[in-house]
């Protein structure tokens, strides 16, 4: 059944594709793309839902949009549209009552009003000064009735918008960080690795010279897993970890504890330096999936010991 269900899903959503006018969708997207105002999407039921992740979609990557209630907007709300704006409506029958009898008001305000339908012979169609047809072979409810390839062909050509408007707009990953400050996506692309590093005194660290016993209350102390090993010019030399000390410890029993650092330390540890985002040192500690690391020194040009990045603060900042 399901196998089935997947087929025909991609069969319907193939002939979206298949049959979506290029042409009409390119006037579409330059009505967009020469709005000076705002663009007000609107739809009723399912559609509304759909209309309104769009308008979501469009402000969060650089054009201003809002979603515009049919029913709010015959209630007043119309109010805040004004010249300049492009009305968006979105029908997959394009006889939505409520749809419809917006379309005189926005008219007397001078607004362009685009129709967006799965109908041409509608009656928003008709009406809307640009209109384009989505393709609909059939939903892919058993009946034909429930809105789910109509709404899916919905979302997917209102994203398809918005993309081309960010590519137009050349809109950069530091312009969407700006609209999104706060959560996983805004931290992900903003945070970077000078921001969540451990910083001079509380960087756990010791000389190649130093043994074992003296360092141990370094390494327990600043709780970190691990010890960066650096010359007396801050240049990093090695890492002594947590495991290092289990392995040596088998390896060579309680006489370990009077040999020097540089004996026993790892010699090639991995780095970062501070102005890489964050999210990358993860995806840095995991690089080896057979042997996945937590920990990461930062360093200057010179291999100068900046700083001490842990995935654990990471995972704490919410990316």
């Amino acid at each position: 059944m399901l196998q089935e269900i997947l087929l025909n899903s991609k069969n319907y959503l193939d002939f979206f594709f298949e049959h979506l006018d290029l042409a009409q969708t390119e006037k579409i997207l330059k009505v967009f793309q020469e709005c000076r105002g705002t663009l007000f999407f609107t739809g009723v039921g399912k559609s509304g839902y759909i209309a309104k992740k769009v308008a979501v979609t469009f402000t969060s990557t650089g054009t201003r949009a809002l979603f515009l209630s049919p029913t709010d907007a015959l209630h007043g709300d119309i109010g805040i549209v004004d010249a300049g704006d492009v009305f968006v409506i979105y029908s997959k029958s394009g006889e939505s009552e409520e749809a419809l009898n917006l379309i005189p008001y926005l008219r007397n305000k001078g607004i362009t009003i685009v129709g967006i339908t799965s109908n041409p012979k509608s009656r928003l169609s008709k009406a809307c000064d640009f209109f384009i047809e989505l393709p609909l072979k059939k939903e892919l409810c058993p009946f034909d009735l429930v809105p789910t390839t109509s709404t899916t062909i919905q979302l997917i050509f209102g994203d398809i918008l918005a993309v081309a408007l960010m590519k137009a707009k050349n809109f950069t990953q530091d312009d969407y960080a700006l609209n999104h400050p706060a959560g996983a996506i805004g931290k992900k692309i903003v945070l970077k690795v000078r921001d969540l590093m451990l910083k001079e005194t509380d960087i756990p660290l010791c000389f190649p010279e130093d043994k074992l016993k003296d360092i141990l209350v370094e390494l327990s102390n600043k709780k970190c897993g691990c010890v960066l090993v650096v010359d007396h010019q801050h240049v990093l030399k090695g890492i002594f970890t947590d495991g290092d000390l289990r392995r040596a410890l088998q390896a060579m029993g309680t006489e370990l504890f009077d040999t020097e650092i540089s004996q026993i330390m790892s010699k090639e540890p991995r780095w970062i330096a501070p102005d890489v985002l964050a999210y990358e040192a993860v995806r840095a500690m995991e690089a080896d999936q057979k042997h996945p690391i937590t920990v990461l020194a930062v360093l200057d040009e010179m291999h100068r010991v900046l700083g001490l990045i842990k995935m654990h603060d990471i995972v704490q900042s919410g990316i």
